[in-house]
């Protein structure tokens, strides 16, 4: 069973929507944008074309998603 989403279903805030928009300048995946606001990958993914947000990666490979990661989480401690 998967594990229920904290943002199920609610409206999109400003914030989120700023946040949104900078992850897509960061040339981060839908994927893990999504992982990151809590949303699902649909969600972001239909957020991004409503809203005229394009990310250049929509999906990526596990391995490039998981060095991503580990490449934020050593900026974030800088």
């Amino acid at each position: 069973m998967a594990k229920p989403l904290a943002q199920h279903k609610s409206a999109w805030t400003a914030k989120e929507l700023r946040r949104l928009r900078q992850l897509a300048r960061q040339r981060m995946s839908a994927r893990l944008a999504a992982a990151e606001l809590g949303r699902t990958p649909g969600a972001v993914k239909y957020k991004a074309m409503v809203e005229g947000i394009r990310f250049q990666f929509i999906e990526q490979p596990v391995g490039v998603q998981k060095r991503l990661a580990r490449k934020k989480r050593r900026l974030a401690k800088r």
